[in-house]
């Protein structure tokens, strides 16, 4: 009998800094982003069945559709396509352990660590990064799962070197739909990233981070001004630097060390037990 393969993680993506440059005539939004992964995220298994299945555990799964929506089974069936004879039956398990529409990647990351998992468990060999574009503008990024700079919609993709930063995340666990957030945007024609420093130890970083922008920080503070509560509470626990990912609403505190960053995420959840709230570290 075989042992379970591992899990493949699907880290959670944040967005350190994203600019908004233009808007192409179908509608997608052209973004500069640099982005990083982080050790804190979800857990996709796939185990040979005889039938597919789809189950989802985990502190998040009561709020993530089973039906053909979710980016999991689209993922699966995508690259299915490109090899039916080959593609078996799978159970895939997901362990949901980050919040839904959180502006964190969480859909997106899910999906690329199902494409990975899968062509690894049916030795598909095939461009992924092609087939993840298909899926969604942040599953290339999420694909790779580097530090990075993305551009275009999320598709050009330059691998940046970075520290390990150490990081706390703090959703109040409210949703904030994407579509809106950009509906709400007031300037779709802003200025690109700053160029990255030579230099990129922390200090560095969060001196840079003070120059570049979330533009739909904005925005989505005007839906969801919990937001503003998030980014202050971070500051009060003692944060340089606090910006939201993503379109929202999860916020991210830069730390000097993880321990810092863990005594802040204890001071943070004695005030809030009821936020999703995690000390973590990006991934080079």
């Amino acid at each position: 009998m075989h042992a379970p393969a591992p899990a493949e993680h699907a880290p959670a993506k944040i967005n350190l800094a994203l600019h908004v440059t233009g808007r192409r005539a179908d509608g997608y939004h052209l973004l500069e982003s640099l982005a990083v992964f982080t050790e804190s995220g979800d857990n996709v298994s796939v185990a040979p069945a005889a039938e597919d299945s789809f189950s989802v555990t985990g502190p998040f799964a009561a709020h993530l559709p089973l039906n053909g929506d979710n980016l999991v089974m689209r993922a699966r069936d995508a690259l299915r396509a490109l090899a039916p004879h080959t593609a078996t039956p799978v159970a895939i398990s997901l362990e949901k352990n980050l919040p839904i529409a959180s502006g964190i990647g969480g859909g997106s990351s899910d999906a690329a660590a199902t494409l990975r998992a899968l062509a690894r468990h049916w030795r598909i060999e095939a461009d992924l990064a092609v087939l993840a574009l298909t899926l969604g503008a942040d599953v290339p990024m999420c694909l790779a799962a580097k530090s990075l700079v993305a551009r275009g919609i999320g598709e050009v993709l330059e691998a940046v070197t970075l520290p390990p930063l150490p990081l706390v995340l703090v959703n109040p666990g409210v949703a904030v739909s994407t579509p809106d957030v950009f509906r709400a945007l007031e300037r779709r024609d802003n200025p690109p990233l700053p160029p990255l420093p030579a230099r990129m130890d922390a200090e560095a970083m969060a001196n840079w981070l003070r120059t570049a922008r979330n533009d739909l920080e904005a925005p989505a503070r005007a839906l969801a001004p919990v937001i503003g509560d998030v980014l202050d509470r971070l500051k009060q626990a003692g944060t340089p630097f606090a910006r939201m990912s993503g379109s929202g609403a999860t916020c991210f505190g830069l730390f000097d060390s993880n321990e810092a960053a863990a005594r802040a995420a204890t001071t943070l959840r004695k005030d809030q037990p009821d936020w999703f709230i995690a000390a973590t570290t990006s991934m080079r």
